[in-house]
């Protein structure tokens, strides 16, 4: 087992309540209160604000936004059910709530380690995350992650991937990482990154047979991200193989295993997050310390835009 970072808890506190109070971000300051909107009305976008779970609309995802009182540090939504990985505080660990699309928590799973990724199935069932428990960059040496996988439904709680065997390998590599977590329309296969010295593969994961597939030549393929259609991968490619040197936004086609460069040009360390058939969002942090959610065309073509000022961790809703 690797080492894992100690984190003291010193007193476990329990969301019993949830908000439901909204707040306009147009001509309104965020104390300011609206009608409650459900979550989930109309073609939106789940973003967080600040670290607050909020929605835009998709045809206007820079304008008017209704932001909740509930904190995550990454959040995602498919099917109505929202997966929201609780920020560490002083006086708690952090957690893994599991929201219905009216914010009611349907199951808590107590969490050693930073949040960092988080992903749910196109049919609301699984629920994936990735944590930090040594290190903060995958750029870094010595990192450690922590990937657990939840089915909603028969209520299976995978802690970490460790647990699953790996095809091809008799001893899983003591050094072995895994995380960024995508699943495919079965709910039952996915896919996700597992790094072993200096080589970070594309694996296949089995849930039900509890079996990872590393994918022959696929590799460098980090932070993967399925497509609707179901015939793509988005991921983060390091430059030059090497992380140090910043990612790049790619799109593998899982037939032709043909990779395309998307027509952003900067680093981004993101679990990138298709929108639609056409169009990757990711979010970039800027100078002053703000993140913003960029989205590009999937087909290399174009250029990035700004799709939400001020906000991380996109996720199309309906």
């Amino acid at each position: 087992m690797k080492n894992r970072l100690l984190i003291t808890v010193i007193a476990a506190v329990l969301l019993a309540g949830v908000a439901i109070g909204y707040t306009v971000l147009s001509g309104a300051s965020p104390g300011e209160t609206a009608n409650s909107v459900p979550l989930d009305s109309g073609p939106r976008l789940m973003v967080l604000s600040n670290g607050k779970l909020s929605t835009v609309s998709r045809n206007d995802p820079g304008g008017p936004r209704e932001v909740t009182e509930q904190l995550c540090d990454r959040v995602y939504s498919a099917a109505g059910t929202i997966s929201c990985l609780r920020p560490v505080g002083a006086l708690k660990a952090g957690e893994l709530a599991v929201l219905d699309s009216d914010l009611k928590e349907l199951r808590t799973v107590p969490l050693t380690g930073f949040p960092n990724r988080t992903r749910v199935s196109a049919s609301g069932r699984m629920v994936a995350w990735t944590l930090f428990v040594d290190g903060h960059s995958y750029a870094a040496n010595g990192f450690s992650t922590s990937t657990g996988i939840l089915d909603t439904v028969t209520g299976t709680l995978v802690q970490s991937l460790e647990e699953f065997t790996v095809e091809g390998m008799q001893q899983r590599p003591a050094d072995s990482n895994f995380w960024g977590v995508t699943f495919t329309a079965d709910d039952n296969r996915f896919y996700a990154t597992m790094s072993t010295g200096p080589h970070r593969y594309l694996i296949e994961g089995d849930f039900a047979a509890k079996h990872l597939k590393p994918l022959t030549g696929l590799d460098n393929v980090e932070c993967p991200s399925l497509s609707p259609d179901g015939t793509r991968i988005a991921y983060k490619k390091a430059v030059d193989g090497d992380p140090q040197k910043g990612w790049r936004v790619s799109v593998l086609d899982l037939a032709t295993h043909k990779i395309t460069q998307l027509a952003e040009t900067r680093t981004v360390d993101d679990q990138p997050a298709w929108i639609d058939d056409r169009t990757v969002a990711y979010g970039i942090q800027r100078d002053d310390g703000l993140n913003d959610v960029w989205s590009v065309p999937a087909d290399g073509s174009g250029e990035a835009k700004v799709l939400v000022p001020e906000a991380s961790s996109p996720a199309p809703l309906g």
